[in-house]
Parts: structure tokens; C-alpha cells; sequence
């Protein structure tokens, strides 16, 4: 026998000893056995939200995987979801941050990625109380009617020449011109051409770089390395956006130096705290709080337009009924104002029935626990990386009726809503770690969905029939179509 041999031997009792004696000191989830070195990683796949659907299919709604050195713990069911995300919402508020989003220094400034601290809770603070609040998007509510407008004008300049529209890349510029005016009030790119291909692709390279599986994740020693140059690329994509960031800071500055700036915008207000309240908010924390609302809050929008526009084709009936109660609510041929969503209920529930089937984060962000933690009767050891599957939440047949089918009817007689109260539909997650931009997001997507159906027949590009839609998702922190809707629009 020679010295190798013995080797393997001592290695493969040592890793069943350690192993029996995890098991015994600490009562795991249910999960599949984790092979020597990689653990389970070898079974997520190019499409990690539908292997660890299957998989908890056979382990049980929450089930526990060593994804090389690192244990996660995933969670598939809305009652589980309720106990992580309430319940013991401060166990598992802290964040699990991908080695990518250290680029630029990312995560130390980041309110999505920072811990929960004071400096969180003084930033989330800021974000909630000068962009997102009430008040603050009513009084902006002029600004979402103008590029809703402009939408629906580059739709009808489309349409006069016979060009098919691409939903996905009109609705991001329309996010991101949204966004900047909010922000810089100013467009920053051109709503009547596909000047924002550039930025769109620097956003969806952001995106799949955060979401592609990196061995750093799983192997922490290999940080120094960084072997498939993902943090390398984020830095390069990261840079590009804070460059970007920091132009329109100067410009602003300048105009204010020559006082012939009034404080309009977002940026005024988080510069005068920087002014007055240094420690609450500096430079860098504002380029890298614009750097989280540009990539978080322009391709999550546009990809649920997209989708939902998608399914809409692809179910001529529910389209019908959808522009059946535009034109007896509001008239037909007429924008959507923010006020008229709540007198038009199905047009809610497509919006919702959306988010079921198509979560725009389908692991929201990963979660972490600081200490061990016990849920029904498990342990989640210190230090797990936490995953809430909301795409397998939305597809569960213990909570849905026919769970692939796109039926906005089932919400008429549920009372349940994405605000992250109703566990069986978080799209935007919940508790202190909610998705800031939720507020925007729900008043901007029946708009200019609503917009969208109530002043165009829309006609497949290509002469493709409803039932061949290709619906085949592209898996990255966001889930995109792999595919990009192109349709006609008619004016009705």
C-alpha cells in the first residue's frame, strides 16, 4: 500500500468522523451529502433557482448545503420565509456579501450590503426620508408622468415606421431617465433613441457578475486570487458608474459655488447634509448610494415590464381583459395617472401575478447569521449564508393553484399584497432589510404598464404565435428574458 493510498484513506475517515460529529453536536436541516472539498456545490447549475427548487422538493422546504466551505441554508416556503424574515428578523439582518460587490470598496458603503449598524440605519434613514418617502414622490410625481409620456411617444414614433419596440430596453431607459431626473434632474440618456444600450449592458454586466457563481464565495482562501477575474471585472464596471456618479457631483458643485442652482433634487438634499452633518453622509457614501439605486433600481423595473408584457402576449384573453377595463375606467387612448391605479383592480393583480411567477431577485439578497441560530428545531450554524427562494415561493402548489399558469384572477379574492406582509408574495423582501425603492416601484410599474396597454394593440415581432413566446429565463442577481421581447405597437 503505498503512501497515497493511506493519505486518501486517513483524509476519507477523518471527513466522515468530523462530519458524524457536526452532525451530532448540532441538528442541521435536511440536505444532500456533501461530497470531500466541494461540498454541494457540483448541483446548482447554470440556474441555481431551479436546482435548489427541485432539491428542496426532496429535502424539505428548508434544507441545508455546504457550498464548498461555505453552509447555506435555504428556504423555500412562506412559512419559513415569515420566521427568518420576522419573527427573528435581527438574527438574520446582517448580509452575506459576495466577494464581487468588495470591488471599489463597495460593500463598506453600500446600504443594501452594510451590516446593520448605525451607519445603516442612519443611510437607510437618509434614502427613506429624501427619496422614497410619501411626500417626496408625490412631489415627483410630475417627473414619472413626463417620461411616461416620452415612452409612449417613442412607442408611436416606432409603430408609424413599422419597427417592432424592444419592452426591455424602453422601459430601462425609462427607469433610468427617471431615476437620473430624481436624482440629477436631468435624462441621462436620450428617451427617442437606444442611446442607453451602453449603460443598460454596464448594469445587466454589474448584475451577472454579482450573481454568477464565484469560487471565491465558496473557498474564502482563494480571495487574493480572485481566479475568474470577477472582482476584477466588477472593479472596471464599478469604476465606469462612480466615474460617472462623481462628473454630475462636480457639475452640481460648481452651480451651487455660482449660486444659480435652487435645491430641486435628490442630490442637493444629500449635499446639504454632507454640508451640514459630515458624519452622516459623505461623498463617497453618496456616489455609492447613487451606484446602489442606478443598479438595483433601473433593471428590476424594466425586466418586471418586460415580463409582464411578455405574459400578457403570450395570454391574448388576459391582455383583452386588461385593456377592456382601461378603456371603461380612464378612456381609451389615455396615459395612466398615478391616482387611477387604485380603480383599476386587475390591472393590480397582472402586476402581482408577475411578481409571483417572475421575482425580479429570485434569492433576494443573501442573508447571514452572526451566531447559531435555531429555526423549527434546526440549527443554522454562525456564520450560514441565508437564502430566501421567493421563485420557488411563487411557484409553490401547496400555496398556488396551478402555480405555472398566469392567472391575475386568483388575486381578486386574495387579500394579499407585495409590501412584505404577505409571506406568499415578497418579491421585495421584508422586514428592516424590505427593498428601499419598493415605494417607486409600485407606483411606476402599473403606470406605465397601464400606459402601455391603453394606447397600443401590440402584434409579435416576427409573426411569432402567442404559444411559441420564448419565456426562457437568464439567471444573474436580476432574472432577465434570455430573448428580448420585440413587439409592434398599433395605436388603438
Amino acid at each position: 500500500m503505498d503512501y497515497m493510498t493511506i493519505l486518501l484513506g486517513l483524509f476519507f475517515i477523518w471527513f466522515l468522523v468530523s462530519l458524524r460529529r457536526t452532525k451530532s453536536s448540532k441538528r442541521l436541516a435536511p440536505g444532500p451529502f456533501p461530497l470531500p472539498v466541494i461540498g454541494n456545490l457540483h448541483l446548482l447549475g447554470d440556474k441555481p433557482h431551479i436546482s435548489l427548487t427541485q432539491l428542496a422538493k426532496n429535502h424539505g422546504p428548508i434544507m441545508n448545503l455546504k457550498l464548498g466551505q461555505i453552509n447555506t441554508v435555504v428556504i423555500s416556503s412562506s412559512v419559513l420565509a415569515k420566521e427568518v424574515m420576522q419573527k427573528q428578523d435581527l438574527a438574520f439582518s446582517n448580509r452575506c456579501v459576495p466577494d464581487s460587490l468588495h470591488a471599489c470598496n463597495h460593500s463598506d458603503f453600500s446600504v443594501i450590503f452594510q451590516p446593520a449598524n448605525s451607519r445603516w440605519r442612519t443611510l437607510r434613514k437618509i434614502m427613506n426620508s429624501h427619496i422614497f418617502s410619501i411626500n417626496k414622490l408625490d412631489a415627483s410625481k410630475h417627473l414619472r408622468t413626463k417620461k411616461i409620456q416620452e415612452l409612449i411617444d417613442y412607442c408611436y414614433k416606432s409603430g408609424e415606421n413599422g419597427e417592432a419596440v424592444d419592452i426591455g430596453r424602453a422601459a430601462f431607459r425609462t427607469s433610468l431617465n427617471l431615476l437620473s431626473n430624481t436624482i440629477f434632474s436631468k435624462d441621462l440618456t436620450d428617451p427617442f433613441a437606444d442611446s442607453a444600450k451602453e449603460f443598460k449592458e454596464l448594469v445587466w454586466n454589474i448584475m451577472v457578475e454579482a450573481g454568477k457563481p464565484n469560487l471565491v464565495d465558496y473557498f474564502p482562501f482563494l480571495k487574493m486570487i480572485d481566479p475568474q477575474g470577477i472582482r476584477r471585472r466588477m472593479t472596471v464596471h464599478f469604476t465606469k458608474v462612480l466615474d460617472l456618479m462623481s462628473g454630475l457631483i462636480d457639475e452640481r458643485l460648481k452651480e451651487r459655488e455660482l449660486e444659480n442652482h435652487a435645491n430641486v433634487d435628490v442630490l442637493d438634499a444629500l449635499l446639504n447634509i454632507s454640508q451640514d452633518s459630515p458624519e452622516e453622509i459623505d461623498r463617497n457614501h453618496i456616489e455609492q448610494m447613487f451606484l446602489d439605486l442606478f443598479a438595483a433600481g433601473t433593471d428590476t423595473t424594466s425586466n418586471t415590464l418586460e415580463w409582464a408584457m411578455t405574459e400578457l402576449l403570450k395570454n391574448p384573453h388576459t391582455l383583452e381583459k386588461a385593456q377592456e377595463e382601461l378603456a371603461q375606467v380612464i378612456g381609451r387612448g389615455k396615459l395612466v395617472d398615478e391616482a387611477d391605479a387604485a380603480q383599476l383592480p386587475y390591472l393590480r393583480c397582472i402586476v402581482k401575478e408577475t411578481l409571483r411567477i417572475h421575482p425580479p431577485v429570485p434569492f433576494l439578497i443573501p442573508r447571514k447569521v452572526d451566531e447559531d441560530t435555531e429555526i423549527f428545531g434546526y440549527t443554522v450554524p454562525k456564520d450560514s449564508q441565508v437564502l430566501v427562494n421567493v421563485w420557488a415561493i411563487g411557484r409553490d402548489s401547496g400555496l398556488w393553484e396551478n402555480p405555472l399558469d398566469f392567472k391575475p384572477e386568483r388575486f381578486r379574492e386574495l387579500e394579499i399584497d407585495v409590501r412584505g406582509r404577505d409571506f406568499e408574495l415578497i418579491p421585495f423582501g421584508a422586514g428592516r432589510r424590505i427593498c428601499p425603492g419598493l415605494p417607486l416601484a409600485v407606483r411606476m410599474v402599473p403606470v406605465a404598464l397601464g400606459s402601455m396597454l391603453n394606447t397600443f394593440s401590440w402584434k409579435l415581432h416576427g409573426g411569432i404565435a402567442p404559444k411559441d413566446l420564448d419565456m426562457e429565463e437568464k439567471f444573474g442577481i436580476t432574472l432577465a428574458k434570455v430573448q428580448p421581447l420585440l413587439a409592434i405597437p398599433i395605436p388603438l
